[in-house]
């Protein structure tokens, strides 16, 4: 490892940065803040067609969000500055020339169309793309003329045609390229901006950069990045590509496998810490079966050796499972604090505002081992909020276990067309009788209500799971809920037998 380490992170302003990149931030970062290095945020903006407005303030939101903080680069300068490369447009003109200078670059003047005509020429003749070289040796009369009719040509760099370049990739060992499988590729494009190639090697050649991180696509890139260094008589970092990143059915990572922009999970209620610790394993490991780890574990463990060359696997059922186990570490009122704008936000308009904070800490203290995210926390809670929602009266024995009649309220789409049971009027009576031995107990909390619920169930003949089955859907609406006794101590004594009665009314309705 090098004495010292000057890493980067290099996005375009082309729109919001998603799980790739910021995974390629995060290692960067990882391996800055292990070895005491500099982690440099650089803007790579040359491409002014592309350029999205408020994109750059979205890779600087994403990575505060998460905790990468940048040691030089925006908001921050340093003394490699500036850090957009819109505002270095000089250093490569002059790069460019010396290239020219020296035999290792050229001005090409042909144009789009010829370029487009050559492309479909290979393809159709099942030959590899690429530029064939027409502008490459021109004489010094020949480029006046050319220059005469186009005088804003591109620059293409000058590649060997013969051998082959080698480089040592730290993640996948020595890669060979044969040379005479790449063309001169375009440097300076005929507006003035360099295009990534050139940018990247004299901005990393510039400001000091000890490694480079990069996604497995740049891979084929590096080859002509190698050149360049060579040309420039620079000593070239050391390179290493991360896995690609692919989705849960290991095709290309997309939308639909739930990869979107970072913020967005943000919206969606994720913990920074729990995403932290997902994006981590996207490819690093810290051993064979540890999951769960916080930044300064791997910080203290981090190594570019540690990473592996097979593609990761976007999982976001993993991620969500994560940020679980992160959110049931939040004590109450830390979950409350978190979610209050989400509740006031989503709550139904008969929900009565502002909201009570004691009473927000209670739900949440309930619904918190149920919550993956903050997001679903108005849903998993909304029934503490609002008795306004509804349910068939054949959910009552799903809810008690009735495996039959579940079955058959998934497999339909008019749970009215279900008859209820032979034993209605059973369950009826039994909620009405819960009524009447809740309506006398004072002391409503949690272990009056359990002991004297448990002891109505020996009276009825019936079973813990029947009656306290059928209670939690007339009291929330659904079959899974927080825990009984807990929910009904949360809700109180008015609501609780406002709800029982409701149920058992409309059991009768349904029945006849």
């Amino acid at each position: 490892m090098s004495d010292t380490v000057r890493v980067r992170y290099a996005p375009s302003p082309t729109g919001d940065p998603h799980v790739g990149n910021i995974r390629s931030a995060l290692f960067n970062w990882l391996l800055a803040r292990k070895f005491g290095g500099q982690f440099i945020l650089r803007i790579e903006d040359t491409d002014q067609s592309r350029k999205i407005e408020g994109s750059v303030k979205s890779i600087t939101d994403s990575l505060s969000w998460l905790g990468i903080d940048w040691d030089e680069g925006p908001e921050v300068g340093g003394e490699f500055g500036p850090y957009t490369q819109s505002q270095r447009v000089d250093l490569y003109l002059s790069a460019a020339n010396k290239l020219i200078e020296s035999d290792n670059a050229y001005y090409c003047y042909c144009p789009p169309e010829r370029l487009t005509m050559l492309r479909d020429s290979q393809k159709a003749q099942n030959r590899p793309t690429g530029y064939d070289g027409r502008c490459r040796n021109l004489s010094s009369l020949e480029r006046a003329e050319e220059n005469s009719s186009n005088p804003t040509p591109v620059v293409r760099f000058k590649m060997p045609l013969t051998g082959k370049t080698t480089f040592n990739d730290v993640i996948r060992g020595d890669v060979t390229w044969e040379n005479r499988l790449l063309d001169d590729f375009v440097i300076l494009k005929s507006d003035g901006y360099p295009t990534y190639h050139l940018a990247s090697v004299v901005d990393d050649n510039a400001m000091e950069i000890s490694h480079v991180l990069r996604a497995d696509e740049w891979l084929p890139s590096t080859p002509r990045h190698i050149l360049l260094y060579e040309a420039f008589g620079w000593d070239p970092p050391i390179f290493a590509h991360l896995p690609l990143i692919l989705g849960s059915d290991r095709s290309k990572l997309s939308k639909r496998h739930g990869s979107v922009s970072m913020m967005d999970y943000k919206e969606q209620g994720y913990l920074p810490e729990a995403m932290m610790n997902f994006l981590t394993l996207l490819g690093w490991s810290l051993d064979d079966k540890t999951t769960e780890m916080d930044v300064e574990t791997v910080i203290n463990n981090f190594s570019l050796e540690r990473i592996g060359a097979s593609p990761a696997v976007f999982d976001l059922e993993k991620l969500s499972w994560l940020n679980g186990v992160y959110l049931r570490k939040l004590s109450a009122d830390s979950l409350a604090e978190h979610c209050l704008e989400l509740l006031d936000r989503d709550l139904g308009a008969d929900v009565s505002r502002p909201l009570d904070w004691a009473y927000v800490v209670k739900v949440c203290s309930v619904i918190q081992d149920r919550a993956k995210t903050f997001a679903e926390v108005p849903y998993l809670s909304s029934f503490f909020f609002s008795g306004n929602y509804s349910y068939p009266a054949i959910l009552i024995w799903s809810g008690m276990g009735d495996k039959s009649i579940k079955k058959l309220i998934e497999n339909s789409t008019d749970t009215s067309e279900i008859p209820l049971p032979e034993d209605w009027e059973f369950v009826s009576d039994c909620l009405t009788a819960a009524s009447v031995t809740l309506s006398k107990i004072s002391d409503w909390n949690h272990d009056s209500l359990e002991s004297q619920l448990r002891n109505l169930v020996e009276e009825l003949g019936t079973s813990n799971r029947r009656l306290f089955g059928a209670m939690r859907v007339v009291l929330t609406g659904r079959t899974e809920a927080p825990p009984l006794f807990s929910t009904m101590e949360i809700l109180g004594k008015k609501v609780v037998l406002e709800r029982l009665q409701k149920g058992v009314k409309i059991l009768d309705t349904t029945a006849k």
